[in-house]
C-alpha cells in the first residue's frame, strides 16, 4: 500500500509540472507559430491562422491568411531567424491579446532585412482552438 501512496504522489507531482496556464499556452502557441514560418510549414500555419487574418507588416504591408502563406511559399518573405525578447498576454472569454517584442532576419524578395519590432497579436478562441486573427508589428528604433 505504501508504494501505491509513492506512485500516486510521485504522478500528482508530475502531472502538476506539467500543467500550463492559460496565459503560458497562448505564449507557447506564439512561438511555435514563429517557428513554423521560419521551418515554412504551410499545414501548421494553416491550422493556426483564422481565415479572416489581416496580417500587417511593419512596412504597411498588409496580407491576408492566403497571401501570407503563398509569399512564404513562393520565397517572396523568408522568415530566417525570430527572436523574441519579451511577450506578454492578456486572456479574455474567447480572445487573447500578446504585446511583444523581438528581432526578425528575413529576407524579402531576396533582400536580407534586420528588424527590431514590437508586435502586436489578437488570437481567438474558436471550438476550443486558438486562431490568430490580427497581427501589427511597429518598427523600433
Amino acid at each position: 500500500m505504501k508504494k501505491f501512496v509513492v506512485i500516486i504522489v510521485l504522478l500528482m507531482t508530475w502531472l502538476g509540472a506539467e500543467a500550463q496556464t492559460p496565459e503560458q499556452s497562448i505564449l507557447d502557441l506564439s512561438k511555435k507559430k514563429f517557428g513554423w514560418m521560419i521551418r515554412m510549414k504551410y499545414d501548421s500555419l494553416d491550422a493556426v491562422l483564422d481565415d479572416r487574418l489581416m496580417f500587417v507588416h511593419s512596412n504597411g504591408w498588409t496580407e491576408s491568411k492566403q497571401e501570407i502563406i503563398q509569399d512564404i511559399k513562393s520565397g517572396k518573405l523568408r522568415y530566417v531567424n525570430i527572436q523574441v525578447t519579451e511577450a506578454s498576454v492578456r486572456i479574455y472569454p474567447s480572445m487573447a491579446i500578446i504585446n511583444g517584442k523581438g528581432k526578425f532576419s528575413v529576407l524579402l524578395d531576396g533582400n536580407p532585412l534586420e528588424l527590431t519590432l514590437s508586435y502586436t497579436e489578437v488570437y481567438i478562441q474558436k471550438k476550443d482552438k486558438w486562431l490568430l486573427t490580427s497581427r501589427h508589428a511597429n518598427r523600433m528604433p
